[in-house]
This record gives structure tokens, sequence and C-alpha cells, in this order.
């Protein structure tokens, strides 16, 4: 659109843009009265699809405005949109790679760890984990026993690293 001179030397392009955020403005505070049906109403001609079934109206409302935007001032640009992504599959990359640290156990392992000079040996049963004759539910509750605070099982004796480490790579 052409910026063509209007009176009190405003242009078209200045007028329209305006008039197109007045007319947002007013959409938007619209969409704070509207009771469920109408947002639900609203929900279908924004997105093309029933809302979930349990929406709050409030993020109905949310997600109703924040589509008016994007139809109004446009949405994300093209470099934004890859860098989410990107930083979305580094973090996916990242859970994946934590989960692929953890190792597991079998039946007649024994877990051996030392705590404050003491060396602590845990064996793998089929009924859990036994530490000094006593049979424990999980490996967490056999660290707890060693340490008396709480403890990853795993963590505790090393069959998984700590975040921080798969973070940062450390091992």
């Amino acid at each position: 659109m052409l910026g063509l001179p209007l009176r009190g030397g405003r242009s078209l392009r200045k007028v329209t843009e305006q008039h197109q955020s007045k007319r947002l403005e007013l959409q938007l505070a619209g969409v704070a009265n509207l009771n469920r049906t109408k947002l639900r109403e609203l929900w279908r001609d924004s997105y093309g699809s029933e809302p979930p079934e349990k929406i709050s109206e409030l993020l109905m409302r949310q997600a109703i405005a924040y589509r008016l935007q994007v139809k109004h001032l446009g949405g994300l640009n093209f470099s934004t949109r890859r860098a989410l992504k990107r930083v979305l599959e580094e973090s996916d990359a990242t859970r994946l790679k934590h989960h692929s640290v953890s190792k597991r156990v079998t039946n007649g392992t024994v877990l051996v760890r030392e705590w404050h000079g003491a060396t602590h040996q845990v064996t793998v049963t089929e009924k859990g984990m036994l530490y000094r004759g006593k049979l424990f539910r999980s490996l967490s509750e056999a660290a707890r026993e060693i340490t008396g605070t709480r403890w990853s099982g795993p963590l505790f004796f090393g069959l998984r690293a700590s975040s921080a480490q798969s973070q940062h790579g450390t091992k």
C-alpha cells in the first residue's frame, strides 16, 4: 500500500495501520467478555477444530488472543521458528542422551560404593535390594539408608549421570 498523503500530513498507510490496531484492540477486549459457548465458536473459527475437551476458559482466551494477534500482526519469522526448532531438538537430544547413559542392573549384581570412608555393597535380587541383610524395595531406599538423606539410588551408585554432567558432557 502506498503512503498517499492525506490532510494533516498523515498517510493512508498510517491511517490504515491505526485502524487495524484499534480493531485488534477491540477484538482482544471482546474476548475477555465471551462465555464458554462463544469461546468455543471462536476457537473453531480460529483453529478449524474443536477445542480440547477440558481446556480452561482462561487458556482458550489466551490461545484465541494469540491467534488474533498473529492474524493482524503476523507470526514468528522463519529464522525465529528455525531457532526455536533447533533448541527443541537439542533439548530432545540431551534428554535422550541422559536416558541412554542409564544402566540396567540384573539379579545378582553387586553394587559397590564408598561413602565417608566406608565401603557399602548392595546386591540386586528378584525381591529388591539387599543391604546388610535388610531388603529394600528400591535402590534409592538403600542409598537413603547409607547416607541418611534422600538420594537417587541410580545416581548414588553411578548407574546414571547427574543432569549437570549430562548437560556439560562430563562423566
